[in-house]
Protein backbone atom coordinates (compact mmCIF):
# COMPACT_ATOMS: atom_id res chain seq x y z
CA UNK A 1 0.00 0.00 0.00
CA UNK A 2 1.46 3.34 -1.02
CA UNK A 3 -0.16 6.75 -0.72
CA UNK A 4 0.69 10.22 0.49
CA UNK A 5 -1.10 12.66 2.81
CA UNK A 6 -0.24 16.27 1.91
CA UNK A 7 -0.29 19.62 3.61
CA UNK A 8 1.18 21.75 0.83
CA UNK A 9 0.93 25.12 2.65
CA UNK A 10 3.03 23.70 5.51
CA UNK A 11 5.37 22.06 3.02
CA UNK A 12 5.13 18.45 4.16
CA UNK A 13 3.56 15.14 3.31
CA UNK A 14 3.25 11.79 5.07
CA UNK A 15 3.94 8.50 3.36
CA UNK A 16 4.06 4.98 4.72
CA UNK A 17 7.73 4.14 5.11
CA UNK A 18 9.09 1.68 2.57
CA UNK A 19 12.36 -0.25 2.36
CA UNK A 20 13.75 2.41 0.01
CA UNK A 21 13.47 4.86 2.97
CA UNK A 22 15.59 2.75 5.33
CA UNK A 23 18.86 4.52 4.64
CA UNK A 24 17.35 7.98 5.15
CA UNK A 25 15.60 6.75 8.31
CA UNK A 26 18.87 5.36 9.68
CA UNK A 27 20.69 8.63 8.99
CA UNK A 28 17.90 10.59 10.68
CA UNK A 29 18.05 8.32 13.73
CA UNK A 30 21.83 8.67 13.93
CA UNK A 31 21.62 12.47 13.58
CA UNK A 32 19.06 12.66 16.40
CA UNK A 33 20.38 9.96 18.70
CA UNK A 34 21.86 12.34 21.27
CA UNK A 35 19.27 15.12 20.92
CA UNK A 36 16.32 12.76 21.46
CA UNK A 37 17.86 10.40 24.03
CA UNK A 38 16.02 11.86 27.02
CA UNK A 39 12.70 11.06 25.30
CA UNK A 40 13.56 7.63 23.87
CA UNK A 41 14.09 4.09 25.15
CA UNK A 42 17.70 2.96 25.34
CA UNK A 43 18.52 1.07 22.17
CA UNK A 44 21.11 -1.61 21.45
CA UNK A 45 23.86 -0.60 19.05
CA UNK A 46 22.49 -2.88 16.36
CA UNK A 47 19.31 -0.75 16.27
CA UNK A 48 21.41 1.88 14.51
CA UNK A 49 22.14 -0.30 11.49
CA UNK A 50 20.61 -0.45 8.04
CA UNK A 51 19.62 -4.06 8.65
CA UNK A 52 17.70 -3.11 11.78
CA UNK A 53 15.88 -0.28 10.00
CA UNK A 54 14.96 -2.68 7.16
CA UNK A 55 13.60 -5.10 9.76
CA UNK A 56 11.60 -2.34 11.50
CA UNK A 57 10.05 -1.14 8.24
CA UNK A 58 9.23 -4.72 7.18
CA UNK A 59 7.64 -5.41 10.57
CA UNK A 60 5.50 -2.28 10.40
CA UNK A 61 4.47 -3.04 6.81
CA UNK A 62 3.26 -6.48 7.94
CA UNK A 63 1.37 -4.80 10.80
CA UNK A 64 -0.21 -2.40 8.29
CA UNK A 65 -1.44 -5.34 6.20
CA UNK A 66 -3.32 -6.69 9.22
CA UNK A 67 -4.52 -3.26 10.44
CA UNK A 68 -2.33 -3.18 13.59
CA UNK A 69 0.02 -0.24 12.90
CA UNK A 70 0.87 2.41 10.31
CA UNK A 71 4.37 3.94 10.27
CA UNK A 72 4.60 7.12 8.23
CA UNK A 73 7.62 9.15 7.31
CA UNK A 74 7.27 12.91 7.58
CA UNK A 75 8.73 14.37 4.39
CA UNK A 76 9.36 17.87 3.11
CA UNK A 77 7.81 18.43 -0.31
CA UNK A 78 11.35 18.04 -1.71
CA UNK A 79 11.24 14.39 -0.57
CA UNK A 80 13.61 14.83 2.40
CA UNK A 81 12.69 12.64 5.37
CA UNK A 82 12.51 14.81 8.53
CA UNK A 83 10.62 12.64 11.01
CA UNK A 84 8.29 9.78 11.73
CA UNK A 85 4.73 9.42 12.99
CA UNK A 86 3.16 6.09 13.83
CA UNK A 87 -0.34 4.87 14.55
CA UNK A 88 0.19 1.72 16.60
CA UNK A 89 -1.58 -0.76 18.84
CA UNK A 90 -4.77 -0.52 16.76
CA UNK A 91 -7.67 -2.08 18.63
CA UNK A 92 -10.85 -2.97 16.76
CA UNK A 93 -14.11 -4.47 18.01
CA UNK A 94 -15.72 -2.45 20.78
CA UNK A 95 -12.57 -0.34 21.33
CA UNK A 96 -11.76 1.25 17.94
CA UNK A 97 -8.70 3.12 19.22
CA UNK A 98 -4.96 3.42 18.67
CA UNK A 99 -1.84 5.13 20.01
CA UNK A 100 0.25 7.69 18.18
CA UNK A 101 3.88 8.57 18.57
CA UNK A 102 5.98 11.02 16.59
CA UNK A 103 9.35 12.72 16.37
CA UNK A 104 10.95 15.37 14.19
CA UNK A 105 14.59 15.97 13.36
CA UNK A 106 15.90 18.25 16.12
CA UNK A 107 17.09 20.81 13.54
CA UNK A 108 13.52 21.07 12.15
CA UNK A 109 11.63 21.49 15.42
CA UNK A 110 9.58 24.59 16.14
CA UNK A 111 8.40 25.02 12.55
CA UNK A 112 4.96 23.42 12.93
CA UNK A 113 5.86 20.19 11.13
CA UNK A 114 4.93 17.91 14.05
CA UNK A 115 1.59 19.67 14.61
CA UNK A 116 0.77 19.38 10.92
CA UNK A 117 1.82 15.71 10.80
CA UNK A 118 -0.38 14.91 13.80
CA UNK A 119 -3.33 16.65 12.13
CA UNK A 120 -2.78 14.69 8.90
CA UNK A 121 -2.53 11.38 10.74
CA UNK A 122 -5.69 12.15 12.74
CA UNK A 123 -7.55 12.84 9.47
CA UNK A 124 -6.44 9.41 8.29
CA UNK A 125 -7.18 7.68 11.61
CA UNK A 126 -10.70 9.04 11.93
CA UNK A 127 -11.83 9.37 8.31
CA UNK A 128 -10.08 6.41 6.64
CA UNK A 129 -9.49 3.93 9.45
CA UNK A 130 -12.75 4.76 11.23
CA UNK A 131 -11.18 4.91 14.68
CA UNK A 132 -13.15 6.32 17.60
CA UNK A 133 -10.19 7.43 19.75
CA UNK A 134 -6.51 8.22 19.35
CA UNK A 135 -4.30 8.46 22.40
CA UNK A 136 -0.75 9.53 23.23
CA UNK A 137 1.52 9.38 26.26
CA UNK A 138 4.33 11.89 26.78
CA UNK A 139 6.87 12.68 29.45
CA UNK A 140 5.51 15.40 31.75
CA UNK A 141 8.43 17.74 30.96
CA UNK A 142 8.08 17.35 27.17
CA UNK A 143 6.46 20.74 26.63
CA UNK A 144 6.96 20.77 22.85
CA UNK A 145 5.07 17.50 22.47
CA UNK A 146 2.36 18.70 24.85
CA UNK A 147 1.84 21.80 22.66
CA UNK A 148 1.59 19.62 19.53
CA UNK A 149 -1.14 17.52 21.13
CA UNK A 150 -3.05 20.48 22.55
CA UNK A 151 -2.96 22.33 19.19
CA UNK A 152 -4.65 19.29 17.69
CA UNK A 153 -7.41 19.12 20.31
CA UNK A 154 -6.09 16.33 22.52
CA UNK A 155 -7.25 16.50 26.12
CA UNK A 156 -5.12 15.56 29.09
CA UNK A 157 -6.54 12.54 30.88
CA UNK A 158 -4.13 11.81 33.66
CA UNK A 159 -0.77 10.52 34.77
CA UNK A 160 0.35 6.97 34.05
CA UNK A 161 2.88 6.16 36.77
CA UNK A 162 6.17 4.59 35.68
CA UNK A 163 4.51 3.82 32.34
CA UNK A 164 7.35 3.39 29.84
CA UNK A 165 11.06 2.77 30.28
CA UNK A 166 12.67 5.86 28.76
CA UNK A 167 16.40 6.53 28.72
CA UNK A 168 16.90 3.50 30.97
CA UNK A 169 14.37 4.45 33.68
CA UNK A 170 10.68 3.73 34.20
CA UNK A 171 9.10 7.15 33.85
CA UNK A 172 5.70 8.68 34.43
CA UNK A 173 3.80 9.80 31.34
CA UNK A 174 0.94 12.23 30.87
CA UNK A 175 -1.83 10.62 28.86
CA UNK A 176 -3.81 12.51 26.23
CA UNK A 177 -6.61 11.52 23.88
CA UNK A 178 -8.89 12.87 21.21
CA UNK A 179 -12.17 11.37 20.06
CA UNK A 180 -13.40 11.24 16.48
CA UNK A 181 -16.30 13.58 17.24
CA UNK A 182 -13.96 16.12 18.85
CA UNK A 183 -11.67 16.10 15.84
CA UNK A 184 -14.42 16.19 13.22
CA UNK A 185 -16.23 19.03 15.01
CA UNK A 186 -12.98 21.02 15.16
CA UNK A 187 -12.38 20.33 11.45
CA UNK A 188 -15.88 21.49 10.51
CA UNK A 189 -15.56 24.64 12.64
CA UNK A 190 -12.16 25.46 11.10
CA UNK A 191 -13.55 25.15 7.55
CA UNK A 192 -16.45 27.57 8.17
Amino acid sequence: MSFKLYNTPQGIYLSLLELKDAEALLQLRLNNRTAHQEFEPLRDEDYYTLESQHHLINQRRLETQVDRAYMFGIFLLSGELIGQITISNVVRGVGQYADIGYWIDHTRQGKGYASTAVHLVLEYAFRSLGLHRVQAAILPHNNASRRVLEKNGFQAEGLARRYIKINGEWQDHRTYAILAEDFLTRAETASE
